[in-house]
Order: C-alpha cells, then structure tokens, then sequence
C-alpha cells in the first residue's frame, strides 16, 4: 500500500515552562511523516524555502520518507511561534509567517495519485479538495482541520468532511464544527455527515474513536514532564495511518491498534522539543511502550 501526506513542513519558535528553542522544525507534514515512517515509507507533499536545511531532507529520506512532493521555493519558510504554560493543552500564538506557504497549491506527482491512504492535514479546506481532485481511487482518506477553518470556510470545511472517511480533530474543534457541546452528539452528527469514523483528540488525556456501530478510548501515556506538545496531535495521526497502511487492513481490531500506536508516537513526540526525540528514537522502543499500553489498559 501507499500513504501520502498534504501538510506542513516549518520552522517553529516554542516558549514551555521547561526552555525555549528558536526556528526549530516542524510543521504537520513533518511530525506525521516521521511518525509514520516507523511503519510505512510515507510520501510526503509540502513546500520550504530556500533557507530549509538539507540534512533536514536528509534525515526524511534516510526514514523512508518519499519526498517528490516536497517543493523547494525561493523565499523564506513557514514559521509558526507559539508559548505554552504548564497545561499542555493550551497555547498562545504570538506570531505566523505564512512566507512561501502563502502560495503554497499542492500538486502531487503522478506516482503519488495511486495512494491507498491519504492524510489531508490542517490546510485550507479547498486546497484540501484540490488534492482530492488529484487522486484516483484512494481506499481511505482522512482529514485534520483547525479553529481557523471552521470559523473562517465553514461551508469549505464540511465539503470536504462530507468526501473523506476519517476526521481527526480537537474536542474543542468537534464543538465548535457541530455546535454541540456533548462528544457524543457531535460525533454522530459527522458521522451522519458522511465519514466512517471520528477520531476525537484529547491532548494529555489520549484520544475517544466515534464509528457508527464503534467506540474505543485510548489513554494518553503517563508522563511527568511535557517538554514541548507541538505535534503530538500529528505524530498521533502519522502512527495511526501508518499501521493502517503496514497492515492493509480497516477492521475494527486493526482501527484499535492503531490508536494505540497513534498514542504511542504521539508520547515520544512530547519528551523533547521540536523533532529531536523521533531523532534518536528505535522501533523496539515503539514496540515497548505499545505493550506498556496494553498493559495500563488490560483488567
């Protein structure tokens, strides 16, 4: 099988209560391609500027990671700066420099249009549908979304919904996208939208999986120190379909699994800032924590 990803590859500026690092990289594209990769060689489509480090394309390559799709523009690269406090789950943003993401219109190449799965990050809902316009006949598609979207293109961002097979949002997103203030109303009211299944992320407390016959919850792993929580919503949704895409296979069994393992690349994203800890990280230490999870969840 296949996976590509549309998102985000930046620099990002973080403040935690535990340091702060200055234009390090991120972006969704790169937390969910490098979380993938410990399953599937992702294909990843996205846009940097000139000042972009190579060894950074090289560390995506040396994981498998297809990066065809990765576009190299005169200009500067898309930087994000954000402050967290000591709750994880909120953050302030003090700036955002679109640069060459301004312009950015995903065109995937040819090889790519033949993907089984495609992962559709927090882009603007109609180049989102663009990229739908470019592939053929996709098994699975899923989608991410942010606050700006759904207050901003409403009408954009449930169009696409209405077209893919998974959402993964915030709670805070599913809210505000459906007016509803129960998760439980709210994901049945996707869910009559058009998608198989709601991926409900919870930051610290894990992650609540809506289908129409189908609810499972996977825990957040224990962890005393969030050094920096940036991407951990993407490296969830990169382990995810990245299984999904190793195991070909859409049960309900295999959709648990791969929550499971969402969460666990998601834990690893945590303990250090930006990219660093997926650096250093070892498919056994992956194997470890997901029966650690077994394990915190089994009675």
């Amino acid at each position: 099988m296949s996976l590509v990803i549309v998102g985000s590859v930046a620099f990002d500026t973080i403040r935690t209560p535990w340091g702060k690092r200055d234009r390090i990289v991120g972006g969704s594209g790169t937390y969910f391609s490098l979380a993938a990769s410990f399953f599937t060689r992702p294909k990843m489509v996205a846009v940097v500027g000139e000042d972009f480090p190579p060894e950074v394309i090289d560390l995506f390559k040396s994981r498998g990671i297809d990066t065809a799709g990765l576009e190299i523009r005169p200009g500067r690269t898309f930087h994000w700066e954000g402050h967290y406090g000591y709750d994880p789950n909120q953050r302030e943003t003090i700036s955002t420099e679109l640069n060459v993401f301004r312009d950015f219109r995903p065109v995937l190449p040819n090889s790519y249009r033949d993907a089984n799965i495609v992962f559709l990050a927090n882009i603007d809902p109609d180049l989102q549908d663009s990229v739908l316009a470019q592939v053929r006949r996709p098994e699975l598609v899923a989608m991410d979304t942010m606050n700006l979207w759904i207050a901003s293109k409403p009408e954009s961002t449930w169009r696409v919904l209405k077209a893919v097979d998974i959402l993964f949002a915030n709670d805070e997103e599913i809210r505000m996208l459906t007016q509803e203030t129960n998760l439980i109303k709210a994901g049945r009211k996707i869910l009559a939208a058009g998608p198989r299944l709601v991926v409900t992320k919870k930051g610290e407390h894990g992650a609540l999986l809506f289908g129409k016959k189908f609810v499972f919850g996977v825990l957040g792993h224990p962890c005393e120190d969030v050094v920096d929580p940036t991407g951990a919503g993407d490296s969830f949704a990169g382990g995810f379909l990245g299984y999904l895409d190793k195991v070909r296979k859409f049960t309900r069994p295999e959709i648990r699994r791969a929550a499971v393992y969402g969460s666990v690349l998601a834990s690893f994203a945590i303990e250090d800032f930006g990219i660093e800890r997926f650096k250093s990280l070892r498919p056994d230490e992956v194997e470890s924590r997901f029966r650690l999870f077994r394990r915190l969840v089994s009675f």
